[in-house]
């Protein structure tokens, strides 16, 4: 018992002493591990302190060489804070603000800026500023790029980058000097283009219609022969006057359009009959043609496509010399309209297709080409086209003829409001069969098809033995209704198909004349025909007089009155009012109630030929010399002085008081008075620029007649005046 009791104690110490062992070496190992995290932590804190000295170095070397980058330039760079002073600053700006750099940070110095364009914003949204700098040495120009950028407490901060843009504004300034002087020159070439216009077309109107007052006359065939040449020589220049001209507006881009709603299928037969003369005067023929697809009205300026048709046609007309030309308007699937011109002449040679529409070229470009001209009618026809939107091409083989082709995008126009103002339908030929014996490139064709689409069979034959056989096949209730022959083929051969017709039991001939073939012809009745129609055949005369009743045939050896075609009046020609005389005139006694003209004209020749004109178709005409005499009429007969005018036709360019003004006077009369007196006031004029039209219409005038006027012209404004009398 002792014993143990004794060992006791001493188990206890040694455990005691091993579990403080064992606490101590516990300690030690979480003295060593929170050692080991601290030196891991201070690693760490090493690596990132060398990497934020690494970044720093980094951004300190940017910053360096960033500054010495911005030092270096030659542009100015300034960057301020919201009150203007200036953070930062290279010597460009120090440079542009006269001072050292030093005394330039922390204020609000600035150039002087003498001159600054407005402002401008690019598409980052950054600023640019153009400005005019003055300096020791002159101003400068700067063009400054102006952005946002943080201060150094991060504020937002204004900075600009300069560059010097002297150089720029200086050319810039040059090619805006030379353009105004371009233009400049512009305008003054078309002013001289007008004045020079006016001055070729005034005597030049005198020429053409002394000429034409000469064949009015009776003159002896050599005379004739003279007069004559000098109209078709004077009517050759006004042509190349004309397209000098259009050409010169166009170049100046002042050839504008005005699109109006128009009758395309009337437009192609004026053309047609304006060309016919030219070309029946060569032994060609020409004709139109109108699909009956076609709107009744389009959308488009209608002097421009009738020009276009002028052009191409006219050109044909001169190059072909056997067969004839067609011109035709058809409807195009995608709604557009396409004119197309063709001609049986000698064709285009492949390589000279290409320069065709190229100014002051032409199909045959040699020395020895048989044909004259500018070789600008192709070129100005081009460009109407590509104004308006289209395309022209033209295909040709050489010996085979040419086809010219005009797509243009010209819209149907919208009914009118009211249908009195639509034309009645063409009758209809269904169930008509119609025999038509010609042997020409077109018109034949062309007739076929307007019957056609008018509901007619139609057989075409080009010979006599053809046309008496188709005659003699027909059975009974078979037979033809009429028959058309064309008397080209020879006055002989119409005569003897007219009678076997007639035995045949046809029961109406129609025979096509032109004017040189009807004085050879002779009376139409004497030779077996029912009836007659001029060349080319206008489409609605064409089937009215295939369609109305029958009349009975005239006895063999009848005349029909001589020169007039049936539907067409005559205008009594009335003797002569008193008024001023002219060089070399003889005055005439007035006829009671002829209408009443007042002509104001400074030209004694253009005034002779505008009263013989006027005079011709019932006119009583008084003459004033300038615009003030033409007012003071005008003022007499608003007084009751003098008869009432029916209608004014005033030149535009008179000595003392010009056209314009005078019209305005009269008009401002008329409002004064309450009244209307003159039915209507026309510019008579050699200026046939478009802007001296609008300027006529602004001053009050309703119509405009260009010199030299053609006697037709003047005929149609007399009956848009109500003014064209028959007898």
């Amino acid at each position: 018992m002792d014993g143990l009791f004794i060992i006791t104690p001493v188990a206890a110490a040694l455990a005691f002493a091993g579990a403080v062992a064992v606490a101590a070496t516990l300690a030690a190992v979480l003295i060593l591990r929170d050692h080991m995290r601290l030196e891991a932590r201070t690693r760490r804190l090493e690596a990132d302190a060398e990497a934020l000295q690494d970044r720093l170095w980094r951004a300190e070397e940017s910053e360096h060489f960033f500054r010495a980058l911005a030092e270096s330039q030659v542009d100015a760079i300034v960057q301020r804070d919201a009150q203007g002073r200036v953070t930062w600053a290279n010597d460009g700006f120090a440079t542009l603000v006269g001072l050292p750099r030093a005394e330039v940070l922390g204020r609000a110095h600035a150039p002087r800026v003498l001159e600054s364009r407005p402002p401008r914003l690019r598409g980052d949204g950054a600023r640019l500023v153009d400005e005019a700098i003055e300096m020791r040495d002159g101003v400068r120009w700067i063009g400054w790029i102006e952005t946002t950028a943080p201060g150094r407490g991060g504020a937002p901060e204004t900075l600009r980058a300069g560059r010097e843009i002297t150089e720029r504004v200086s050319s810039e300034a040059a090619l805006a000097e030379a353009r105004a002087r371009a233009e400049a020159a512009s305008e003054a070439k078309s002013r001289f283009l007008a004045t020079v216009s006016h001055e070729f077309r005034t005597p030049l109107g005198g020429i053409l219609g002394m000429a034409d007052l000469i064949l009015d006359t009776r003159c002896d065939p050599e005379q004739t022969t003279y007069a004559q040449a000098i109209k078709t020589s004077g009517a050759a220049l006004l042509s190349l006057i004309d397209e000098i001209l259009d050409f010169s507006r166009i170049e100046a881009g002042k050839l504008t359009l005005a699109p109006a709603p128009f009758d395309l299928a009337a437009c192609v037969e004026g053309v047609v009959e304006l060309l016919a003369p030219r070309a029946q005067g060569k032994g060609i023929e020409i004709a139109g043609f109108s699909a009956a697809d076609l709107p009744a009205r389009v959308v488009g300026d209608e002097a421009r496509i009738r020009q276009i048709l002028v052009n191409l046609a006219g050109n044909a007309v001169k190059f072909t010399d056997t067969g004839g030309v067609g011109v035709e308007a058809l409807a195009e699937a995608g709604g557009g309209i396409v004119l197309r011109v063709s001609d049986t002449g000698p064709g285009i040679a492949p390589e000279r297709i290409p320069a065709l529409f190229e100014e002051f070229e032409q199909g045959d470009g040699s020395a020895a080409r048989r044909h004259p001209g500018t070789g600008l009618g192709l070129a100005i026809t081009q460009r109407l086209v590509a104004g308006m939107g289209g395309t022209i091409a033209v295909e040709s083989t050489p010996g085979a003829g040419a086809r010219f082709t005009v797509t243009l995008p010209l819209p149907a126009a919208q009914a009118p409001v009211t249908s009195d103002a639509a034309a009645p339908p063409p009758p209809s030929l269904a169930g008509r069969r119609m025999l038509v014996l010609a042997r020409s490139p077109f018109e034949a064709p062309f007739v076929a098809r307007r019957l056609e689409q008018a509901g007619a069979r139609v057989h075409v034959v080009a010979t006599e033995g053809e046309t008496l056989a188709k005659i003699a096949m027909a059975g009974e209730g078979a037979a033809f209704d009429s028959l058309i022959v064309d008397c080209a083929l020879g006055d002989d051969l119409a005569r003897d198909v007219a009678a076997a017709a007639r035995e045949a039991g046809v029961s109406r001939a129609i025979v096509l004349l032109s004017p040189f073939e009807r004085r050879d012809l002779g009376s139409p009745a004497a030779a077996g025909y029912d009836g007659y129609l001029v060349k080319p055949v206008r489409a609605r005369s064409l089937v009215e007089r295939l369609a109305e009743p029958l009349a009975p045939r005239a006895a063999p050896g009848a005349v029909d009155p001589d020169g007039a075609e049936p539907g067409t009046t005559s205008v009594a020609l009335a003797p002569q009012p008193a008024r001023r005389r002219l060089p070399g005139e003889r005055g005439n006694a007035p006829r009671p109630g002829a209408p009443r003209v007042l002509l104001a004209e400074d030209n004694e020749i253009n005034a002779l030929l505008a009263l013989k004109a006027l005079e011709k178709r019932g006119a009583v005409v008084d003459w004033a010399k300038d615009g003030h005499e033409a007012v003071a009429l005008a003022e007499a007969s608003f007084a009751g002085l003098r008869p009432d005018y029916d209608v004014v036709f005033m030149d535009i360019r008179m000595p003392g008081l010009d056209g314009l003004e005078a019209t305005r006077r009269i008009r401002t009369l008329e409002r004064a008075l309450g009244r209307r007196q003159p039915r209507q006031i026309v510019a008579l004029t050699a200026n046939v620029l478009k802007e001296d039209e609008e300027a006529a219409r602004e001053a009050g005038l309703d119509g405009f007649l260009p010199k030299p006027f053609e006697p037709r012209m003047l005929e149609r404004l007399l009956g848009e005046a109500g003014l064209a009398r028959t007898g």
